[in-house]
């Protein structure tokens, strides 16, 4: 017979979402347990590693609201808890962007730094990357580091009072009625207990179908990500992150996969990244392989557009994206299960915002923003929401 523990909200997922979520309903005094399936600082999700870019290049105004809230959080987060997780470096955008002025105006308007740099200025501030097109460039952006992160939130979710339980997979997720539901769950060891609760926040990446399959939501696709880091030539030279989109093939874009993400991770050298083109796998039955032509292209990428790098000397990395088919988040709440999923490559950045209304929506506050609900009209898949690779 499992052990029974009653909880009234149980997050199902100690990714950085879910750790998120579960640091917000801890500082409300909320009664809660956590439960994380691999042990800290794993590397089979979506989660790890050491950077991700702190882009703020959004138009749409949901996106824009989130990130107003999200600079004030993370800073917060980094005051409670004594940890710098945020470098503000800047992000430059550049290449051939049509969306660029729609960005700006954006941006602009909710008083977020934005300006156009000439290829000539972006060039002497940056030499590690070549530059042929106008340069969006946001000061109050950057990159974050994630493994630090989920780590901090992990400590400061328990420090508030969260039960948060590593090595314990959640095996059965089952709603009794309209307030309440059971989560089944083993560790490590082999001992089973059942968590009930009024809540269950499904935050599971690219589990999510797995458990909560039979709710209606959109397509989610896990696809296996294989950014790389390039050796820095000259430790000197000062470096943003960055995002680069293609012009024709003529102009020789020809090889290109998808627009390129990338930014530098201190210690590891320069990221980069193409965006959501990896193969499609099944989350248990991952090789962590680089697909050798993806990364013969990125290396040739490296090559024309990062001299500050060498391309030879590249260190692949593996993880996840699961992906929406219009690249909007799933933030929503269907009976007594709330699932934030789908963040499709470019949710990070959002991750103490998206905390935040997966907690409201625990606790009947809400609904999220109508971009973000599982049972939006998709009729088309329009590409990324902002134009941007979002890493």
């Amino acid at each position: 017979m499992s052990a029974v523990t009653r909880v009234e909200t149980v997050v199902v997922g100690g990714g950085a979402m879910g750790a998120a979520t579960a640091w917000h309903l801890a500082r409300r005094g909320r009664d809660i347990a956590l439960l994380e399936r691999y042990e800290p600082g794993h590397r089979n999700g979506a989660s790890h590693g050491a950077s991700r870019n702190f882009n703020v290049a959004y138009a749409d105004p949901a996106y824009v609201r989130m990130l107003v809230e999200a600079l004030p959080l993370w800073r917060e987060l980094e005051g409670e808890s004594g940890t710098p997780l945020l470098d503000l470096v800047g992000v430059a955008n550049h290449g051939h962007g049509a969306h660029f002025d729609d960005v700006h105006a954006a941006l602009a308007a909710a008083g977020i730094p934005a300006e156009f740099l000439p290829v000539e200025e972006a060039g002497r501030r940056w030499p590690g990357i070549r530059f042929d097109a106008r340069v969006l460039f946001n000061a109050e952006a950057g990159r974050v580091n994630a493994d630090a992160a989920v780590a901090t939130l992990h400590a400061s979710a328990a420090a508030a009072g969260a039960d948060v339980r590593h090595r314990t997979r959640a095996t059965r997720i089952e709603a009794v009625g309209d307030g309440r539901v059971r989560v089944a769950s083993v560790t490590d060891a082999g001992v089973e207990e059942v968590f009930e609760a009024r809540t269950a926040v499904v935050t599971l990446g690219a589990w999510t179908t797995k458990l909560v399959g039979g709710l209606a939501l959109p397509s989610l696709v896990v696809t296996q990500e294989q950014p790389a880091h390039f050796a820095v030539r000259d430790e000197s030279v000062a470096w943003p992150s960055y995002n680069h989109f293609p012009g024709a093939a003529a102009d020789g874009y020809d090889y290109w996969r998808s627009p390129v993400y990338g930014m530098l991770t201190p210690g590891e050298g320069v990221k980069a990244g193409w965006h959501g083109v990896g193969p499609v796998v099944d989350p248990d039955a991952r090789d962590f392989l680089p697909v050798p032509d993806q990364l013969g292209d990125l290396q040739r990428y490296a090559r024309d557009w990062l001299p500050g790098v060498d391309a030879d000397a590249v260190t692949p990395i593996s993880c996840t994206y699961t992906t929406t088919p219009d690249e909007h988040f799933v933030l929503d709440r269907i009976g007594p299960i709330v699932v934030g999923a789908g963040f499709s490559g470019h949710g990070f950045k959002f991750t103490p915002v998206v905390g935040r209304i997966l907690a409201d929506l625990a606790e009947g506050a809400g609904p999220a923003p109508a971009l973000f609900s599982a049972d939006r009209v998709i009729a088309a898949a329009p590409g990324s929401p902002t134009g941007l690779a979002g890493r």
